[in-house]
């Protein structure tokens, strides 16, 4: 299956010059979804990774993330946003093109010591991703992998990442 004829480019968003990629329209294909799933499913376990928990980055991190965990046996777990999650939480700060953003995850959700892939829909330049594996590398966790569905080659967003395996299906 081309899953590139089932990502709707869209020029100018969400401003002049940026060429969206929108992925509503792979996720409302319901033999698209599958396959995507099916394909991501298979390429993480071929990589060799083997986790207790996927985590999914807020917000089309927990579209594709939970289905992973799931078909690999292992549970799933958001980051979020600044301000999105009750309770006690880890949260990281890290710098945007202009200014900066946070992380959070909920104190009792991961332990030290547990294997843990990070999934989201997309990497351009890597910054949440790698923002992410500072604060599972902060509460100790390890890192056995990243999984994206498009990888926007240009922007060299895998450069910032750890040296573990990433696994894309889709490059720009």
């Amino acid at each position: 299956m081309d899953l590139k004829s089932l990502i709707r480019d869209i020029p100018d968003f969400p401003k002049p010059g940026i060429l969206f990629r929108d992925i509503t329209t792979l996720l409302r294909d319901a033999q698209g979804l599958r396959y995507t799933i099916d394909l991501f499913t298979q390429k993480c376990t071929d990589a060799g990774m083997t986790a207790d928990f996927v985590i999914g980055m807020e917000s089309r991190g927990f579209i594709f993330g939970a289905p992973l965990a799931y078909n690999l046996g292992a549970g799933f777990i958001p980051v979020r946003k600044k301000g999105k999650l009750p309770g006690s939480i880890h949260s990281i700060e890290y710098a945007l093109e202009y200014g900066t953003d946070c992380l959070e995850v909920h104190q009792d959700a991961l332990q030290p010591g547990s294997r843990v892939i990070i999934a989201d829909d997309l990497i351009a330049t890597g910054g949440t991703a790698c923002a992410t594996a500072e604060l599972l590398n902060k509460i100790g966790c390890e890192l056995v992998g990243f999984g994206f569905i498009i990888e926007l080659q240009e922007l060299q967003g895998r450069k910032k990442l750890p040296d573990v395996p990433i696994v894309t299906l889709v490059e720009y």
